[in-house]
């Protein structure tokens, strides 16, 4: 018998980063993450990103990425790969909000490049590396082209 868990993508075949609701004063409202999160799995998706760019990872405190890290743990895990947004500008907060999220159960990582300062491609990699290093959690690297002051991948 032929194995082909090999072609089967470690975090799913339909992710869909989700947003992060909040409540009428501001508030993340977890309860409705966890409803979106059912929602989303039971329409198909068996990965969900949760807190990347579109859910606002960058205007959130660590509590409140923890927070939506449970919420949608809570709800689906087990039926779909929870991957963190936990990259930031820093490499140091990024490992410290990395190594939170692999103790919430989270199924994978999800590393911006870093933004608003200009590290060369050396910097770039160290970046990715050292937060990839700090967990046994899998690491997706996460590059929009037009928003980093340096890129993932330069080419010639």
């Amino acid at each position: 018998m032929v194995d082909t868990s090999a072609n089967i993508p470690a975090f799913g075949t339909l992710l869909t980063a989700m947003v992060t609701p909040f409540t009428q004063d501001g508030k993340v409202d977890y309860q409705q993450a966890a409803e979106l999160a059912v929602k989303l799995v039971n329409d198909g998706c068996d990965g969900l990103v949760v807190t990347g760019t579109t859910g606002e990872t960058s205007t959130l405190t660590d509590e409140e990425n923890l927070g939506m890290f449970r919420a949608v743990k809570e709800a689906v895990g087990g039926r779909a790969a929870i991957i963190a947004g936990t990259g930031t500008n820093d490499t140091a907060h990024s490992v410290h909000l990395s190594r939170q999220a692999a103790e919430v159960g989270v199924d994978g990582l999800l590393i911006v490049t870093p933004y608003y300062n200009k590290p060369s491609q050396a910097g770039v990699r160290a970046h990715f590396e050292t937060i990839a290093s700090a967990t046994n959690v899998p690491v997706m690297l996460y590059d929009i082209p037009g928003r980093p002051q340096s890129r993932l991948l330069r080419r010639p």
